[in-house]
């Protein structure tokens, strides 16, 4: 059974299954919906806990000890599985596809895991995983319910912030949950309020105290610059090179996705409607409307011009040229945004036959 993380405390009173499988790479809402799951089955008397962390030099034998010998002083247990990755060794498939072929009422396992793609979740084996349990898919946050949810959390601590103080804690803290929580707590504690006293919150207190802790990936930079942002993507882009990530990084998701793009507009050109273009290249839903208005402003040829200035940046990476990567890439996303630069403007009719063999 697959279930929205709002859905979970209503689906912990009651179903009772034998796994809990949780997904995803937001470590503050993962750990809290663990968190949650735990101190349900604590309430039942599941006192006892093991917990095994997965790499690849696992031996599942460890698991089928646990799940085969219970504690003679303590027969409700949880055992937790914390995998490094999505993607389980034949060994684990059969451990986890033999346990929910007969499970055992006296224990539950929680799984934790990074987040999981379509493909894995449409297998017959993990098919039958869920139906014996529960999967829960834990996605970040997006900014445009960002503000909601802090809202909620500054509600939950008895802190009123106006809308502008809303928005710049969201500016500040956006991609790293974990940091809004910290501040908020921080917040509370400069307040020193009586307790049970409101606290009020204004743009000048987010500027004095929070700190700008957001954070960012490379696949929310691009489709942040698919949307037309371009100013967020260009602050994204100096977040990740603060960050001291390197510059290749950052240029293999662009130009795996203007590689994506290629396809989709050349259908476009053909005269097809781009509903049934995006649903043709199995574009996630949460992506389909940053590639939407991509597809709606861009051609072939701007992606062959960007395709070439992304040959280029990868030579200024090697040392093969003088330019800056980083000034490159602000180039380049400024480019797929939608922003006019100088590079887009020295169109060549040779530009829609490059070899990409070098990127």
């Amino acid at each position: 059974m697959k279930i929205r993380p709002e859905q979970l405390q209503r689906t912990l009173s009651s179903t009772d299954p034998a796994i809990y499988w949780l997904a995803g790479d937001e470590p503050l809402l993962m750990q809290e919906s663990a968190d949650l799951i735990r101190q349900h089955y604590r309430h039942r008397d599941f006192l006892e806990r093991e917990v095994f962390n997965v790499d690849k030099n696992f031996d599942w034998n460890q698991f089928i000890n646990a799940t085969g010998n219970l504690s003679l002083f303590c027969k409700l247990k949880i055992i937790e599985l914390r995998l490094g990755s999505a993607r389980l060794d034949d060994a684990g498939k059969k451990a986890l596809h033999n346990y929910v072929q007969d499970p055992n009422a006296d224990l539950l396992i929680l799984i934790l895991s990074p987040k999981l793609d379509a493909a894995a979740i449409k297998t017959k084996w993990f098919t039958q995983i869920e139906q014996a349990g529960v999967l829960l898919q834990i996605w970040p946050v997006p900014r445009d319910k960002l503000a909601g949810w802090l809202s909620q959390r500054l509600l939950r601590e008895d802190i009123h912030a106006d809308h502008d103080a809303i928005q710049l804690l969201a500016d500040k803290i956006e991609g790293n949950l974990l940091a809004a929580v910290q501040e908020i707590e921080k917040l509370k504690l400069l307040a020193n309020a009586a307790p049970g006293t409101s606290i009020k919150l204004d743009v000048k207190t987010v500027m004095q105290v929070v700190a700008d802790s957001s954070r960012y990936s490379v696949y929310h930079l691009v489709d942040t610059a698919l949307l037309g942002d371009s100013l967020r993507s260009q602050k994204m882009l100096s977040g990740l090179r603060n960050e001291g990530l390197f510059p290749l990084v950052v240029l293999g998701a662009i130009t795996r996705e203007l590689r994506a793009l290629l396809p989709m507009l050349e259908k476009k050109a053909q005269g097809q409607q781009l509903n049934a273009i995006i649903q043709s290249a199995r574009v996630w839903f949460n992506r389909k409307q940053a590639v939407s208005k991509a597809l709606e402003r861009m051609t072939v040829t701007m992606i062959w011009q960007l395709l070439d200035h992304a040959r280029r940046i990868d030579q200024s990476i090697k040392g093969l040229s003088r330019a800056n990567p980083w000034d490159e890439l602000s180039l380049i996303l400024l480019a797929l945004s939608g922003s006019k630069t100088a590079t887009m403007t020295k169109t060549s009719a040779a530009t829609t036959r490059l070899d990409l063999g070098h990127l």
